[in-house]
């Protein structure tokens, strides 16, 4: 089976400094699905690519999430910013999200996984000292759990939310995709 994008960015998104919640993919990118689009064990792979910076005295938390007719289905959970001022360095974000139960109400849910590569987050290593950043498995420090409950048989807007708790850094997201795997 070949893969099918979802959606996909040809131009950056918005340049987020707010300590607010935030789509972080250019206003072309979000879509609809149909209702009825999720079924059981349906796989998608999320990438993004972009630049961030945080501040050093006040790094704050660094956070992704896809949300689904508003909820947010699929979510990192807090990232610690790193404590050494970073300005402008990449990060790579990947995620697996599985549908694992279907319904209307909230009663539909996505088992999610992600790994985020980046000099930005706490404890990395900076490439001058060795290979570069080796990254961490997402959600930190905390088992992986299905998102919050939605209504599959509803159509609903597909959407990428960044959001840091100080409004000192920034982010950008240079090339996002999701993906299709399974049919």
């Amino acid at each position: 089976m070949a893969v099918q994008v979802i959606a996909s960015s040809y131009t950056d998104g918005p340049a987020l400094t707010a300590a607010a919640a935030a789509s972080c993919v250019p206003t072309y990118f979000p879509t609809t699905l149909p209702a009825g689009y999720w079924q059981i064990g349906r796989i998608w792979r999320v990438t993004l690519t972009g630049r961030i910076s945080v501040a050093v005295t006040t790094p704050g938390t660094l956070r992704w999430d896809v949300r689904l007719g508003g909820v947010v289905a699929a979510d990192t959970l807090a990232v610690l910013g790193n404590i050494v001022a970073k300005t402008n360095v990449g990060f790579l974000l990947t995620g697996l999200l599985t549908c694992r139960a279907v319904g209307s109400g909230t009663s539909a849910n996505i088992m999610n996984q992600w790994r985020l590569t980046t000099e930005a987050s706490i404890n990395t290593a900076v490439p001058t000292t060795g290979p570069g950043p080796g990254g961490a498995n997402l959600p930190w420090n905390t088992a992986p759990v299905v998102g919050t409950g939605f209504n599959s048989q509803s159509a609903l807007t597909l959407d990428i939310f960044f959001t840091q708790t100080v409004a000192t850094g920034s982010m950008t997201v240079h090339q996002a995709i999701i993906e299709q795997l399974t049919p």
